[in-house]
């Protein structure tokens, strides 16, 4: 097979909005692993407040997941067209893959009922941004539901699982580095259908700007609950923050 960065730009786009790519994505960091993690990684001894610390996190991982899970599940019906369509397909499947495997991670950890423990501890911040991009979907609000999702959303877990899991405990750690990997893709695809849409329409980016002016506290508010949720030291919270933002104009939509 040639590679697929040798196919002209109407191919390349075809191809990677495709569910023949997603498979040979996933498939290769996927092969072989247990709820996101081989099953010979085990679990090392964690004391109570690490493990308390650890849930309250993945609580709100579960928040973040869900809120793509039903936000691409519901942008398929308004999707502009066949191959947007497709990848959000994928995206879906994604998504619930992720919420999956942070609710069995929450179980292994001795949660019984882990909706009841996301309900009780998950940042009311995020809450709040997963109920904004909802309605952005449900109003048919195509770009601005596309980067709340797919740009902010996306950006912010990319830098939180990333940083994550450089310290997390072995099995959360491989969890992550899988879930980033879904990350990326759903980022650039974020940036392709946004970045073509104002290359023919600019006023798109003011549009825009208004949906980032209105998250941005929501998202810089549950970071900073899961850094300090983690023990990590503030400085964390402020380069995590730095990341999620150079993430996002690195996508070509900053300030």
């Amino acid at each position: 097979m040639s590679d697929v960065h040798d196919l002209d730009p109407e191919s390349f786009y075809e191809e990677v909005h495709s569910f023949e790519f997603w498979f040979q994505a996933v498939e290769g960091y996927l092969s072989g692993t247990t709820w996101g993690h081989r099953p010979e990684t085990t679990d090392a001894p964690m004391s109570p407040e690490d493990r308390e610390r650890l849930i309250t996190v993945l609580c709100n991982y579960c928040v973040g997941e869900s809120a793509a899970l039903e936000g691409a599940s519901g942008l398929i019906a308004i999707a502009p067209n066949r191959l947007a369509k497709v990848f959000l397909s994928t995206q879906v499947v994604d998504e619930g893959r992720h919420l999956e495997v942070f609710y069995h991670r929450m179980r292994d950890l001795g949660v019984t009922d882990p909706e009841r423990e996301v309900e009780r501890r998950a940042s009311r911040s995020l809450q709040t941004f997963r109920r904004r991009l909802l309605e952005l979907v449900a109003s048919k609000d195509w770009e601005a539901a596309i980067f709340a999702q797919n740009v902010i959303l996306e950006s912010l877990e990319f830098a939180v699982f990333q940083d994550h899991a450089r310290e997390a405990d072995s099995v959360t750690a491989e969890i992550l580095q899988g879930v980033v990997k879904d990350e990326r893709r759903h980022m650039g695809f974020g940036e392709n259908e946004l970045g073509r849409r104002v290359a023919t329409a600019p006023h798109i980016r003011a549009r825009i700007g208004q949906v980032k002016k209105e998250l941005d506290h929501l998202v810089l508010e549950s970071l900073e609950e899961t850094v300090r949720t983690l023990g990590m030291p503030r400085d964390e919270n402020e380069r995590i923050g730095r990341s999620y933002i150079e993430t996002v104009e690195r996508l070509g939509f900053g300030s």
